[in-house]
Formats: structure tokens, C-alpha cells, sequence
């Protein structure tokens, strides 16, 4: 699995990050993303969670998707 990560400046203070599958045509439903106030966050955030990811991967684990993800009741 190759994984990408992108991050858009969205607004003039705002900064989104996600973490995809690099073939994946449909950029609508990623494995991760965060909402950022700056670049710097974005970029460090996306770093740590694609850093978590690869140990995942790695153990034999396979990421889900956020439409996967358990739904979390408060």
C-alpha cells in the first residue's frame, strides 16, 4: 500500500491535512485528517499519523478508512 499525504490551504487561517491511498481515485474518504491553524501543524500532525500508520501496517494491521472507523458515542 503506498499512502500519500496532502495538505490544502483551505482558508487564510486554516490548513487541512489528510492521509490517503496514493491510487485512490476518490480522495473522499481518507484513513485520516485534521483541521489545522497552520501549515507547520498540518505537515507534523500528518507526519505523526502516517508514522503510526506505517507501525500498523507493519505489525499486520490494515488501516481503515474514517468511514470504517467505530462510531464513538459520547
Amino acid at each position: 500500500m503506498k499512502l500519500k499525504v496532502r495538505v490544502v490551504h483551505y482558508r487564510c487561517d486554516r490548513w487541512y491535512a489528510d492521509i490517503d491511498d496514493a491510487d485512490d481515485r476518490q480522495p473522499d474518504d481518507p484513513f485520516w485528517y485534521a483541521d489545522c491553524r497552520t501549515q507547520a501543524e498540518a505537515i507534523a500532525l500528518a507526519c505523526t499519523e502516517l508514522a503510526a500508520l506505517d507501525q500498523r501496517i507493519a505489525a499486520g494491521g490494515v488501516p481503515s478508512r474514517i468511514s470504517q472507523a467505530p462510531l464513538q458515542v459520547a
